[in-house]
């Protein structure tokens, strides 16, 4: 997916990817990942006729995962992806970009089991609407 690709690229050499470690997956992270780490995942992909024109719309969303039990490394890790993503514009192969917009923040605390026992995880679930047209 051109998309994805664009926004890989994107993160690539990035202050989020530094912070992260380069921990950045798609879809799922792999088994025993340190945190923290970044998921991607296309939420929906919606195609609109305006008559004119076919565009897509692509709700992307960027799940941030912290072990850390003070608020630094998760508000660190948002506003990284903040000033990646906010009104970003991107190179994807084949379309014409229309636009790249935050749309929502969701903040979670999730209970796991670790090897070591129950733990507690920070997760904020960021969504992003992308706007592209076919060239």
């Amino acid at each position: 997916n051109a998309l994805l690709t664009a926004i890989m690229t994107k993160t690539t050499g990035s202050a989020l990817s530094t912070y992260v470690g380069g921990r950045i997956y798609l879809d799922e992270a792999l088994p025993g990942a340190v945190y923290p780490y970044v998921v991607m995942l296309i939420v929906s992909d919606i195609t609109e006729d305006t008559f004119t024109a076919y565009l897509d719309e692509v709700i992307i969303q960027f799940s941030l995962f912290s072990a850390s039990r003070g608020a630094t490394e998760i508000t660190t890790m948002y506003e990284n992806l903040k000033t990646l993503f906010d009104d970003a514009v991107l190179s994807v192969a084949g379309y014409t970009q229309i636009w790249m917009v935050r749309q929502s923040l969701a903040t979670m605390l999730e209970e796991i089991t670790a090897l070591t026992g129950a733990q507690m995880l920070k997760h904020w679930a960021v969504d992003y609407s992308v706007m592209l047209q076919k060239t």
